[in-house]
């Protein structure tokens, strides 16, 4: 009887979380579209004045509820489904389970933000590179021989594989009057995808005290800081960071910052 109450349960938490997602995906369709009319006809929000932010703040708010949602029903499958296999499982077959476990979780503890590694093949590089036009990346400006580091937030207009070299555009380089958008040509090396915005699990899990590159509020630089909120309690939650040379009152601030904002701290990163 219970095994029946079981599989009734489990499959009212998978029609919710179908229900979950199926919700996700309209609020974020509704976002994007808000955010395309916002970059296309920018004079829309001082027309309609608050009334277009007010939405959009809703929308992440509905957007961050239905996440919270997702990962409490999911929670709940695999808690139903775990206590399932579990009861007809003997002792070496749980055991075995539980150290396949371990090594996933010792195998995704070791995996990084999706980057240009030079451990991966070649024809990988390349499909990946390929696939991150229209998107924007971290990207270092500053030649190699430059004193200092400069990373700031790009759009990839174009690869080129037999170059294997990127095209990029600033489209914020500044505020002052002379200041025009700007188009690099980068190799490989100079760029870092970031995590994608509609998928939190391809974000890490930076450990507390992990130096990290991240794009400081406000503005479209990034800038080396440490993390300070580990663990996070969802794969959701924005970062607490410490920014270097962010100090107030003679105190670093902790500062929030989005998942899909942060990348690794490159190694030889100089500031």
């Amino acid at each position: 009887m219970s095994g029946v109450m079981d599989m009734g349960s489990m499959l009212e938490n998978s029609k919710e979380l179908d229900r979950v997602r199926k919700e996700q995906e309209d609020v974020f369709l509704e976002i994007n579209k808000i955010h395309k009319k916002i970059q296309s006809t920018p004079e829309v929000v001082e027309k309609s004045g608050d009334s277009v932010l007010l939405r959009l703040r809703a929308l992440y708010v509905q957007a961050k509820e239905l996440s919270e949602t997702e990962v409490n029903v999911s929670n709940a499958l695999m808690g139903q489904l775990d206590t399932l296999l579990q009861s007809g499982l003997s002792a070496a077959q749980r055991k075995k389970m539980e150290v396949s476990e371990q090594k996933k979780k010792r195998m995704k503890g070791d995996s990084d933000v999706p980057r240009l590694s030079p451990a991966a093949s070649l024809r990988n590089q390349l499909e990946h590179a390929s696939s991150l036009k229209g998107e924007q990346v971290a990207a270092r400006v500053t030649p190699d021989d430059a004193e200092k580091d400069e990373w700031f937030v790009v759009k990839v207009i174009h690869f080129d594989k037999e170059a294997k070299e990127f095209e990029v555009l600033d489209e914020e380089p500044g505020d002052d009057e002379e200041s025009v958008q700007r188009k690099y040509k980068l190799p490989m090396s100079r760029i870092i995808p970031f995590p994608k915005r509609g998928d939190p699990s391809s974000a890490p899990d930076f450990p507390h005290g992990r130096h990290v590159l991240a794009v400081y509020p406000g503005t479209t630089a990034l800038y080396k800081a440490t993390v300070v909120n580990q663990p996070r309690k969802r794969k959701t939650d924005d970062y607490l960071l410490e920014f270097d040379d962010d100090e107030e009152d003679g105190s670093l601030p902790q500062r929030t910052v989005p998942f899909h904002k942060v990348v690794p701290l490159p190694d030889g990163h100089r500031q």
